[in-house]
């Protein structure tokens, strides 16, 4: 434990000693991953796929704040509906002007939740982004993680129905119209992962509020279950396909990521809890004092050893 610590503060001070480098090259990394997914999960715009067109709007990211990401990627997005049909276009910027909305209201600070959302459900982990709001945020946060949901969902409904779409060229267009709308609306997989991730984040902020020992860890094993039961309750009522192995690794191995973020954002010593109380002319004061964990990373030293000249043996004689 004390070999974690030290790593703890060394990677600490690393951080906070190179922040003005490690925070463009932040912004680079999740826009060129954010870029490459949209082009290989909707690539239908082969211009966009091009790797320097790529670079130079990851380059442009790392230079911007971080919510101009997400307009790129919306932008990026956009253009590839467009290359599939006007419509997909029309009802994808609708949507992404909606979310923007919400997004911008509620929980403008959290940019970084909306890209990583769809990212963890390409990896098979999306349990972890409720869990991680919920211990790092607040229930406004939901707000980003259910406009995360819903863009996955909506891709991945557009990507999946393409060849069937592409079959209703001959059609009008309000039929087209209406073949994407209902089949967004309808998705309630998308909506029961809504509500599940949503109770989940909520759950999780409340206990891990609350003034109890291995009140984080609690809320971690409370959240990862209200998770479970809800998706899996859903989708014996619903018929949505949850994938029951999926969704048991997925959160364990959500569940071990969140200690992880537990370990560098919380780390306290409960056998050394202190109550205190005290009081003032109007009020008795009752304090829960928990310390920190912390350790102070070995600093090297260096010891100049400073060796005097010899004089040579033939000058020592001369007078």
């Amino acid at each position: 434990m004390t070999t974690l610590l030290v790593a703890k503060q060394y990677i600490k001070h690393f951080i906070s000693k190179y922040e003005v480098y490690l925070k463009p090259l932040l912004k680079l990394i999740l826009a060129l991953t954010s870029l490459m997914l949209i082009n290989g999960k909707i690539g239908y715009m082969h211009r966009l796929d091009s790797i320097s067109i790529v670079l130079i709007a990851a380059l442009m990211c790392s230079f911007m704040p971080m919510n101009f990401i997400v307009v790129v990627a919306a932008v990026f997005t956009v253009l590839h509906m467009y290359a599939l049909s006007l419509e997909c276009a029309v009802v994808t910027l609708v949507l992404l002007l909606v979310l923007f909305l919400l997004y911008f209201r509620f929980s403008p600070k959290d940019t970084i939740v909306v890209l990583l959302t769809p990212m963890s459900f390409i990896l098979g982990i999306p349990y972890v982004m409720p869990l991680a709001m919920g211990l790092l945020g607040s229930p406004a946060s939901a707000v980003s993680v259910g406009c995360g949901v819903i863009v996955t969902f909506f891709i991945r409904n557009i990507a999946d129905g393409s060849s069937t779409f592409s079959a209703m060229e001959a059609e009008d267009m309000a039929s087209r119209f209406r073949y994407i709308i209902d089949g967004f609306i309808s998705n309630k997989g998308m909506i029961l992962t809504i509500v599940a991730f949503t109770a989940t984040i909520i759950i999780v902020y409340l206990i891990r509020r609350l003034s109890v020992d291995y009140a984080w860890t609690i809320a971690i094993i409370a959240g990862a279950l209200a998770d479970v039961m809800i998706l899996l309750v859903g989708d014996l009522i619903f018929d949505t396909n949850v994938s029951i192995l999926g969704l048991i690794i997925g959160t364990v191995v959500s569940g071990l990521l969140a200690k992880v973020i537990e370990f560098f954002a919380f780390h306290v010593d409960y056998s050394r809890t202190e109550k205190v109380q005290f009081e003032d002319d109007e009020y008795y004061y009752y304090v829960k004092a928990v310390p920190k964990i912390t350790v102070s990373a070995p600093s090297r030293t260096v010891k100049k050893i400073n060796t005097a000249r010899r004089r040579p043996a033939s000058t020592q004689g001369r007078r």
